[in-house]
């Protein structure tokens, strides 16, 4: 059977997912010092943080499905310091101190969360070996000089190093590389691993998950379900791109899909032919991202964004199968790894992630009505939701520490455009970052397309 057939064939399963008992659903009104809505990263580091700080607090955490059902199970496993705009655009916004004390904490983060998996004894196959982006092109190789450039004029000299083409072409054995850009600041997880591990971690902390719990409404001091309640001092909103489907939130963040495969495991002398014996993350210098590891099972993982916007940001799990893009990222795959072409894919899925209109996310608490949250990580958020739920215990416990005066704490994004003009304008979007890349490859000079759709969303 081809790889076409095949892939069409496999369902919406993530790799990182495992069947287990389901957790209880909540049928009583509690009462609680701190509620949160989502039991993803955020709302487990959240409650973490919160007990390490204070383990006599009542933490109970409500979730719509089962943990881990969103991004958090569903991402390619980065744990990367990057943020999902440029610092030159947070040096705008803020000033050039916020910007570089952003990128250290970012930096510190993939340590921290390394730090605490081997405190608590979680094994969620971390790994920090860095990430490298391939320059595969002429306009891609640019990229790399000028990004490394613009990071030593910036204050960060050594966050970036440059290769050469024999210098990354030894790191990875994909096809065409001219040269490349790494960057230590990049760790490997097992995001199921990760979230699973997260989750009965804070339940012997003492924390309350309830599972098939959806929230059906929330105000100061409560969240409803449709069979209870949990009355609390503070509530966590910690829904990421599920905070779109809430009245009254359908222009505060949309939701825009990444679609991912996975290959059956592939044999050790195969995987060191190709330079994939290793767990560093990679990808490429294109415009429309894609992403790859290898598993510690010795699975190659890749996926990719393309996958258009739902009109009326819906959320459903057909959006999460789009059999072109799933086509697309394994022709990618196969061109990155020509000898990958007969490789069986053993898993396909997708996933929703949240987007603010300035692609900037947040860590925010409304003291007067007890209210925090924090998310639109825009696909960067296996590491910011670390720091995210750093920051939001010193919120509600009121606890001073230098990472609340990152530039991204109570910040408030503009709201989308109402549709068709949202619709119209994300999909118009999404072709650009793809008609970036076809335009490069026929002019052979950086995309003069990619330089207005960077200076419209901020984005790298």
């Amino acid at each position: 059977m081809s790889a076409k057939f095949d892939l069409t064939q496999l369902p919406n399963r993530p790799l990182w997912f495992e069947p287990g008992l389901p957790r209880e659903r909540l049928e009583a009104t509690e009462q609680a010092d701190v509620v949160i809505i989502g039991a993803g990263y955020t709302g487990l580091w959240t409650a973490y943080y919160l007990l390490k700080s204070d383990p006599s607090l009542r933490v109970v955490l409500l979730e719509k499905h089962q943990v881990g059902f969103g991004a958090s199970g569903r991402n390619g496993g980065w744990a990367s310091a990057i943020f999902p705009i440029s610092l030159t655009r947070v040096a705008q916004m803020y000033s050039h101190e916020a910007a570089l004390n952003l990128q250290a904490a970012m930096n510190d983060t993939v340590d921290e969360i390394g730090r605490v998996l081997a405190l608590e004894g979680v094994e969620a196959d971390y790994a920090k070996q860095g990430f490298l982006s391939l320059a595969r092109s002429a306009p891609q190789l640019a990229r790399v000089r000028a990004t490394v450039e613009a990071s030593a004029r910036f204050g960060l000299p050594d966050q970036w190093q440059a290769l050469d083409d024999a210098q990354a072409s030894a790191r990875l054995g994909a096809q065409g590389a001219l040269g490349g850009l790494y960057t230590e600041h990049c760790a490997l997880i097992h995001p199921g691993k990760l979230v699973r591990g997260l989750a009965q971690r804070v339940e012997q902390m003492g924390a309350k998950i309830y599972e098939r719990s959806a929230v059906t409404e929330h105000a100061p001091g409560v969240a409803h379900t449709a069979h209870g309640s949990v009355r609390a001092e503070v509530t966590v909103r910690a829904t990421e791109a599920f905070t779109s489907q809430q009245p009254g939130y359908s222009r505060f963040v949309i939701p825009l899909y990444s679609l991912v495969l996975a290959t059956e495991p592939l044999p050790r002398d195969l995987l060191a032919r190709l330079k994939l014996d290793h767990r560093l993350a990679f990808n490429d210098m294109r415009h429309l991202r894609v992403y790859g590891q290898v598993t510690a099972e010795g699975r190659l993982v890749f996926g990719g964004r393309g996958a258009p916007y739902q009109w009326g940001s819906r959320i459903t799990e057909q959006a999460d199968l789009v059999d072109n893009v799933h086509h697309k990222i394994h022709e990618t795959l196969v061109e990155f790894f020509p000898a990958l072409a007969d490789a069986r894919i053993t898993h396909r899925w997708g996933g929703a992630l949240g987007v603010s209109r300035d692609w900037c996310p947040t860590v925010s608490m409304d003291r007067k009505n007890r209210i925090a949250w924090a998310g639109n990580y825009v696909g960067d958020g296996v590491a910011t939701s670390n720091l995210a739920g750093r920051i939001l215990r010193n919120l509600i416990l009121e606890q001073d520490e230098d990472i609340n005066t990152l530039p991204f704490v109570n910040h408030r994004s503009p709201s989308w455009e109402p549709e068709p003009l949202r619709w119209l304008g994300i999909n118009s979007g999404l072709a650009a970052a793809s008609l970036s890349d076809i335009e490069e490859r026929f002019t052979k000079r950086p995309s003069c397309t990619a330089k207005l759709l960077e200076k419209l969303t901020g984005a790298h």
